[in-house]
């Protein structure tokens, strides 16, 4: 977007670009989000900036009016496969705060300097200021959301001291952390140690991806519902265990987080794993106008709009659920999980009838492999590639590009092309994968055939959804929602096939 476009959308007080810039006004000193309901400023006096550390650094203080802070994230991260988007991807996951900027261009394979260089190029701001303003992000969304002591907040969005915390708040926000809890407060959870949150989402919003994660969830280690999703998490300082309700009937259909059990170091990576696993940072209007344009698609986005991509809470276990979900129904994979499962260990924060762990590679290596069932070749790939991940001869994850994810997984015996689409979707967030030998992708592509359109013929179109570039991942996520629809017709003599309740669909690979 060019100066004026973005003038216009702030003129416009336009929510979809909420995050996605900040407009800093010369005049006053401060910097708000597009959809500030403040009087417009004159063009001459404004500056856009693609990250709040940038406006911090150019010496801007947050809007009092319109929280700037308090909005989702940019798409961006997951749209840009280079090294800004991966660095940012990794600086939202805590590398930072757990690693130093050193740890997180060696993570990159850069240096300190460089990175810092291309990423002030880029964002106008180094990583240490990015990790700062998320820091603060963190921050004000605890003091206003819950009644935590101020030390156990300022450890717990990353910052060394309560006067670093303190410091940082008063300079970014130009309020006392004791001011913005009391300007924001809300309710407080009496005789409660569990923390609730909200968690901010462009709409529209498809409830489906509730069902995705249901249809799939391990029992012991997950449940679902149509309208929720919980589970236990190992985060680099201890196990979590979280909770996520959509109330579609509330004002403003919130997305509540709550979260049961966490050592406060994790909160950050926590909260941006749950954000990664619900797309919640998606542009749904911008992907939902491509995808319409597609005659395909146009039922399905029309039907449910907002359909988000579900991500992955931890890339090693991802990878293993790929390696045993490919080419069998996901029933099936349920099932082979649940038995894997086993020899996790028991949760040290159980609770919610959530009390085992998902196996670490290192399990799964030594005894999990032989509870598999099946082809022999299948549990021996597995055993290869956790096996890989414990020793760290294999090592990937939100830093990695699509190329990169492909280079590091494709050596692995049992892991071809579909793997690795998979994965970029999942962990990577990568908006335009294209799964074009999944069997419920033929099969969705089957199911919303309109006959107004043929490949090769008047109007054609093409087989691999390229007119919908860059959110063919999306076209994906509606091709699998229609193939389960259809397996779900009910046959002659009243029997149905389903293949998983709304958005589980049978995904297989013909590699």
């Amino acid at each position: 977007m060019d100066f004026w476009q973005r003038y216009r959308a702030i003129d416009a007080r336009d929510t979809r670009f909420d995050g996605q810039f900040f407009t800093a006004v010369r005049t006053t000193g401060i910097y708000c989000r597009p959809s500030c309901p403040a009087r417009t400023p004159k063009a001459a006096n404004v500056t856009f900036y693609e990250t709040s550390a940038a406006a911090h650094d150019a010496g801007y203080r947050a809007c009092k009016r319109c929280l700037p802070e308090a909005v989702p994230g940019t798409p961006a991260w997951n749209v840009r496969q280079d090294i800004a988007g991966r660095a940012m991807r990794l600086i939202n996951d805590g590398v930072v705060n757990r690693d130093g900027v050193d740890g997180l261009a060696t993570r990159l394979g850069y240096s300190s300097r460089q990175l810092n260089r291309i990423l002030s190029q880029e964002f106008g701001a180094g990583p240490l200021s990015l990790a700062r303003a998320g820091r603060a992000q963190t921050a004000r969304t605890l003091l206003v959301s819950t009644s935590m002591k101020f030390a156990d907040v300022a450890f717990a969005a990353g910052f060394s001291s309560v006067r670093q915390f303190n410091e940082t708040m008063l300079e970014v926000f130009d309020m006392t952390p004791t001011a913005l809890r009391a300007a924001r407060h809300a309710k407080a959870h009496g005789g409660s140690t569990a923390l609730t949150l909200s968690l901010p989402y462009r709409e529209p919003f498809d409830p489906g991806i509730f069902t995705f994660l249901a249809v799939r969830a391990i029992p012991g280690i997950e449940a679902g519902s149509a309208t929720s999703y919980a589970r236990t998490l190992r985060l680099p300082q201890g196990d979590a265990r979280f909770r996520v309700e959509y109330d579609a009937g509330a004002p403003g259909r919130p997305l509540t987080l709550t979260i049961g059990a966490v050592d406060l170091r994790d909160l950050p990576a926590l909260l941006s794993r749950v954000r990664r696993l619900f797309d919640l940072d998606a542009d749904p209007v911008a992907i939902d106008s491509a995808l319409a344009g597609d005659t395909r698609l146009s039922p399905s986005v029309a039907a449910a709009p907002g359909v988000r991509m579900p991500g992955a809470l931890d890339p090693a276990e991802m990878l293993v659920r790929a390696m045993i979900g490919q080419q069998i129904t996901v029933a099936a994979a349920r099932t082979a999980l649940t038995q894997l499962a086993a020899v996790g260990r028991s949760s040290q924060s159980p609770g919610d009838d959530l009390e085992r762990m998902f196996p670490t590679p290192a399990e799964i290596a030594a005894d999990g492999h032989a509870l598999l069932r099946g082809p022999r070749k299948r549990a021996d790939s597995l055993r290869t590639a956790a096996t890989a991940l414990a020793d760290g001869t294999l090592d990937f994850g939100y830093g990695d590009d699509v190329a990169s994810l492909g280079a590091k997984l494709l050596p692995l015996p049992g892991v071809g092309p579909w793997t690795v689409g998979y994965l970029a979707m999942r962990v990577l967030g990568a908006p335009d994968i294209f799964l074009a030998n999944d069997a419920a992708v033929r099969n969705g592509v089957k199911a919303l055939d309109q006959g107004d359109a043929s490949v090769g013929g008047p109007g054609a179109v093409s087989p691999d959804f390229r007119e919908v570039s860059p959110w063919r991942s999306y076209a994906t996520m509606h091709l699998w929602r229609a193939a389960a629809h259809a397996a779900a017709v009910p046959r002659r003599g009243g029997t149905t096939q389903s293949a998983g309740a709304g958005t589980g669909t049978a995904e297989k690979a013909t590699r």
